[in-house]
This record gives structure tokens, sequence and C-alpha cells, in this order.
């Protein structure tokens, strides 16, 4: 019976969980949503999603589809490299970032239809809006770590990297970061047949410092979010009815 009761515990942390890294993700999107507003250069993750998009949206011989549908598939791109590279020692659990990579997809779609009102026409303003959404995401990340969960794929595909090379994760992510801004703009060469500022511009490079700044500090303060993450809310008994099918 106590066996029993462990288990049933296990499942309402588990559930708990990642519906805080649902939230986490949340304050992210809106960070990633915000910082393509400022039209001075979006976070780092969402450049070459951007110029698809608007290569897309222009008429241009690529889907037309959303920067959220464009990340989901650079998204499975980044869980794909990570299976090619680590070969057997891929972990088949870590599949789960292609669901965690869909929400994040999903929600900057969210967020960019909420933000739409969000059109800053000078510079001030525009700066302001970079850093805003800048220093959400910043928070988002740091949420999203705490959880503990699956490694978002943009996170999993330079740990990868860094596993197999033997060089130090820091330098691999900074490694990938400029790679996809290096992409983004070439992209925009091959696809408007010049630099896309609104895309990648001095923001993109903000966002490479500064959100990293944000990380750890909020990092240093978040004792609150841990006792979020250990209470167990008034739903447990909705939980502990979907446990009862766990078998000791």
């Amino acid at each position: 019976m106590e066996h029993i009761m462990v288990l049933k515990d296990k499942v309402l942390g588990f559930v708990w969980q990642h519906v805080l890294l649902l939230f986490s993700l949340y304050v992210m999107t809106l960070g990633v949503a915000v910082c393509v507003r400022s039209a001075v250069g979006s976070s780092v993750i969402s450049t070459l999603p951007y110029v698809f998009q608007q290569a897309g949206s222009q008429g241009l011989p690529v889907p037309q589809w959303s920067i959220g549908v464009y990340t989901i598939v650079a998204n499975f791109i980044f869980v794909l490299v990570q299976m090619i590279i680590l070969r057997k020692q891929f972990e088949w659990v870590q599949l789960f970032q292609l669901v965690i990579g869909a929400f994040f997809g999903s929600l900057i779609d969210v967020n960019m239809l909420l933000t739409s009102w969000l059109v800053p026409t000078v510079l001030w303003s525009k700066l302001l809006a970079q850093w805003v959404g800048c220093t959400i995401l910043g928070l988002g990340i740091a949420l999203e770590v705490r959880c503990g969960s699956v490694t978002m794929p943009g996170e999993g595909m330079p740990i990868a990297i860094s596993r197999v090379t033997g060089v130090e994760f820091p330098k691999v992510k900074i490694m990938v970061d400029v790679t996809l801004v290096v992409l983004a703009v070439v992209f925009s060469y091959i696809f408007f047949g010049t630099w896309q500022w609104h895309i990648t511009g001095v923001g993109t490079l903000f966002a490479m410092v500064y959100v990293g700044i944000v990380v750890r500090i909020v990092a240093k303060h978040l004792g609150w979010f841990d006792s979020v993450l250990n209470y167990r809310p008034g739903f447990r008994r909705y939980i502990y009815g979907l446990a009862r099918y766990i078998k000791p």
C-alpha cells in the first residue's frame, strides 16, 4: 500500500512539474515574441524561422508557415542531429524533446498573436521592447531549467556535440548560436538579396549576451519557485484517481 502511495505521489509530482514547465515555456515564448516585435533583431532561436516565415509570406518558394511552425521544424532537426551524433548513446526518452519543441513552437504563435498590438515605431521604443523581451526570455529560461524536465532541443544539440567532442558546453553553445545567426543572414541574402536587420540586427547580438546574464541572476533567486515545484496542488484527488491504475 505504501509503495502504491509513493507511485501516486510520483505521478502527481510529474504532472505538476510539467504544468509548471508549460508555464515556463509560455514565459519564454512571450519573450521571443516581444523580441520579434521590437524589429531590431529577434532572439537567436527565432532568427532562422523568422527568415523563412518572411520568405513564405512574400510568396517565395518556401511553405507559408508561421514562425512557430518553422520553430517546430527546427526543433525536429535539432533532435535528429542529436540522434545522428550520439547514435547508440542517444537515450530514447529524449524524444520527449519533440513534444516540448512542439509546445514551444505553438506557444510562439500564440504569443505572436497576443502581441500583435505591439508595433514600436521609434528607436527608443524598439530598444525598450527588445530589452523587455530579452528579460522575459531570460526569466522563462531560468524557470524552464529549474523544472528539471527533458532538455529543450535547442540545448540538447549543443549538449550532444559537447558530449561527443569533449568541448565544454558553453563554448559549443556559443558556436551553435553563432551558426544559427550566420545561417539566418545567409538565407536572408538568398531570399531577399540583402541583410534583414529587423530579423538579425543589433538586438540579436544584445540577446546573445544579455539573456545569459538574466538567467544567471534570476537563477540565484528562485527559492520561491522550488517551493512551488514541491507543492502538491488542489487537483491531487483527480491525479490520484488516475494513479489508481498504477500497479505495484
